[in-house]
């Protein structure tokens, strides 16, 4: 669903972008030699990301690498907000009165804080399912504002075919998200629509921090997990797989690093891989003038089938044969 970024011209709104941007001089042409505002300066990134986990971490390197090898010169202002909506609303004023060139906002609440303080200078999000839902953008393909990025969305209905294939006798799945986060809202939409159409029966269990997603998980009762790229649950995810292990049930996830961590399986996106593209947007905006109002939301095309063959023993679950030839890498 990637699509073609348009570049703006020298344009009175594209102009204080610029500026905002440091893009030099005011009757500079930053597309005119490809190097724009990087061009022996260092810009000021800020970066907030909502919590620490494998996935938005990655994110978090792959957009700086996109950087780096584009010959971009960076200082990196990295905060973390812990998991607190309130630290991540602090981190945006701050970085709305630092006078950054541009912000990357990792997930969903910090990318929503981000949007309420900063409106001077690009903001771009990564790891956000749902901007629109979120309040984010206008649409997809017109953002409308300061705001534009990549969409971690996830084929939710092809994850649940392929937890059906691994455990064709089950009937129960249980879900632990974030009451609080859109993105989880949306996933678990998605995986009820999904389980209604596969004949599965969602249970759902609803937490507000990475404390109680054991408890949670334990207060389920079924035949198998599913894990959204809930930041809340992924953050703490050994506790479901703790509870798979314990009731022999294989527990499905919705991104490759927790399947490095643990999870049975997944089809989904490399966080990686969309933060270099993330990036390279970045790239179009520092370097070339990019206008983020006019540049649409983009997601990674390039899905990967991820099993591990360990966490089928752990879980007392045999991957069929069908599923281990079309892997694309099997985790021992």
């Amino acid at each position: 669903m990637k699509r073609p970024v348009r570049l703006v011209g020298a344009l009175a709104a594209s102009a204080l972008l610029l500026a905002g941007c440091g893009a030099g001089g005011d009757d500079a042409d930053p597309a005119a030699d490809g190097t724009g505002a990087a061009a022996g300066e260092t810009v000021e990134i800020g970066i907030t990301q909502i919590v620490s986990h494998p996935s938005l971490d990655a994110a978090r390197e792959g957009f700086k690498r996109a950087l780096e090898e584009n010959g971009i010169d960076a200082n990196y202002d990295e905060q973390n907000a812990q998991g607190d909506q309130s630290t991540a609303t602090s981190i945006a004023n701050t970085f709305a009165s630092d006078g950054k060139d541009l912000v990357l906002a990792i997930a969903t609440p910090t990318a929503q804080a981000a949007a309420q303080a900063i409106t001077d200078v690009p903001v771009l999000f990564t790891a956000v399912t749902e901007p629109a839902e979120a309040g984010l953008v206008d649409s997809w393909e017109a953002p409308g504002g300061n705001l534009t990025g990549t969409s971690d969305l996830n084929p939710v209905k092809e994850q649940l075919e392929l937890l059906a294939e691994i455990a064709p006798d089950a009937e129960t799945v249980g879900v632990v998200y974030s009451s609080g986060e859109v993105n989880s809202e949306v996933q678990v939409e998605l995986a009820r629509e999904a389980a209604e159409e596969l004949g599965l029966t969602l249970e759902e269990a609803t937490v507000s921090t990475s404390a109680e997603v054991q408890q949670a998980a334990q207060s389920l009762e079924v035949d198998a997990f599913y894990v959204p790229t809930d930041n809340a649950v992924v953050s703490a995810l050994e506790s479901v797989l703790a509870v798979g292990e314990q009731r022999q049930v294989p527990v499905i996830v919705g991104e490759s690093d927790s399947v490095e961590r643990g999870g049975l399986a997944t089809y989904g996106i490399d966080y990686d891989k969309l933060g270099y593209q993330t990036g390279l947007m970045a790239v179009k905006i520092l370097d070339e003038g990019a206008d983020p109002a006019e540049m649409p939301v983009e997601t990674l095309e390039e899905l990967t089938l991820v099993v591990n063959s360990r966490a089928a023993e752990l879980m007392g679950v045999e991957i069929p044969q069908s599923v281990l030839d079309r892997a694309d890498s099997v985790v021992e």
